[in-house]
């Protein structure tokens, strides 16, 4: 019997959707345009980031915002370094749980550290705006070192 090839093809699995956002991610998105970063308090005080429409305790519906700095700590990471089309740099990069100066939680988004060498855990970083905001979550083009500020 003779031994053929393989065949092989790539494939990518996607679940593209559109939600809308209401009043609690409309807020936050509002804010991501005009350069700040609010989160909601929950049931038991904490500052959760993205902020939430119902507490995750307890279910009750949130209401109360609160600014956060636009400066945190790395708390996992994850190295990209062939990025795809849609992701957010066209470089290698980490996609990072940042816990934002005043949140609780941590928030996931890109870090520009340059090369993995210089990605840690606990490391401080901060915002990068896009030059022009929309209202997106990538209004945050990502975050890069305190060190590169």
């Amino acid at each position: 019997m003779a031994v053929t090839a393989v065949l092989s093809a790539d494939h990518v699995l996607e679940y593209p959707y559109k939600r809308s956002v209401g009043p609690v991610i409309g807020r936050f998105l509002t804010g991501l345009r005009d350069g700040r970063i609010e989160g909601i308090r929950g049931a038991d005080g904490r500052v959760l980031v993205p902020p939430v429409e119902y507490d995750p305790f307890t279910a009750a519906p949130l209401d109360e915002f609160v600014e956060v700095g636009s400066s945190g700590v790395v708390t996992t990471w994850c190295w990209v370094a062939e990025p795809r089309p849609q992701q957010p740099l066209e470089r290698p990069f980490a996609w990072a749980l940042i816990r934002l100066d005043g949140a609780d939680t941590a928030m996931l988004h890109a870090v520009d550290a340059g090369d993995i060498a210089r990605m840690r855990t606990g490391m401080r970083v901060a915002v990068r705006w896009r030059t022009e905001r929309t209202g997106h979550i990538r209004d945050i083009e990502s975050f890069v070192p305190e060190e590169r500020r």
